[in-house]
């Protein structure tokens, strides 16, 4: 599962990595969650473009968003299936630039958040699919998904989902969706390598989504790996809280 990535490399690197030809300026940001503004990369009658959209995919029928299900992710196994996005993965996919992801797992009693990176430290592109929601006054709200696989055994420790990486060699078998035919592009939709990605914990303050500074993706230092076991062990972990923990939800399951 993806609930949490960064995106820290300089504008102009990405835009020669993912090839788009708008010319976007923007901060970097070390905690962005869904809901979010998010950097999509889609083509559009041959040419990739950078666009802005909401992390959430809201599929075009649905009449009332208030009432829908948060889907931020989309599993492989089933994404070219499922109503709620069967028609993005064959005619709207599009690449989420990153330069890494939190995920967090239940060790010791309490959560641990851990920053996941490529080994190299380069930036990569999530495979995603996007949709556009019209609403009943013809208001347009542009919408985005992660897709993600079963984890391989290296990352597996973490969390049995991981969202699913495009090698840059494979951007353009990924984004053009101009013949609508997906057979292409589902061989793609795997886990990564093992040892393509490397991992450490991190601070507890990744847990807010108003924390948003480089501190953020540091190795948690041991002096603060004590701090935070003492207050967990002094909180306690509410068995309910902890059987949660556990559960793969936010994923389109329902659909």
């Amino acid at each position: 599962m993806c609930g949490r990535f960064v995106i820290t490399s300089a504008p102009e690197a990405l835009r020669r990595l993912f090839g788009y030809i708008d010319q976007p300026n923007f901060p970097p940001r070390y905690n962005v969650a869904p809901t979010q503004p998010v950097p999509v990369v889609i083509n559009k009658q041959g040419d990739r473009h950078f666009h802005l959209m909401r992390w959430g995919l809201i599929p075009a029928w649905v009449k009332d968003p208030r009432g829908f299900a948060l889907l931020i992710n989309a599993r492989a196994e089933t994404v070219a299936d499922k109503p709620a996005f069967k028609n993005a993965i064959r005619r709207r996919r599009c690449l989420i630039p990153a330069d890494g992801y939190y995920e967090w797992s239940q060790s010791d009693a309490r959560k641990r958040a851990y920053f996941i990176h490529a080994r190299d430290d380069r930036p990569f592109g999530f495979a995603a699919i996007a949709e556009t929601w019209i609403g009943p006054d013809g208001e347009e709200l542009d919408t985005a998904a992660i897709i993600t696989a079963a984890a391989g055994a290296d990352l597996g420790v973490l969390h049995p989902r991981v969202p699913v990486t495009i090698a840059p060699d494979n951007f353009e078998r990924w984004l053009d969706c101009s013949n609508d035919d997906v057979e292409r592009a589902l061989p793609l939709l795997t886990a990564p390598a093992a040892g393509e990605f490397a991992w450490h914990e991190v601070s507890s303050r990744v847990n807010s989504v108003a924390n948003d500074d480089g501190q953020l993706v540091l190795p948690l230092t041991a002096e603060e790996a004590a701090a935070e076991q003492a207050k967990s062990a002094k909180r306690g972990v509410p068995r309910k809280a902890a059987a949660a923990a556990s559960h793969d939800d936010g994923q389109g399951s329902l659909f």
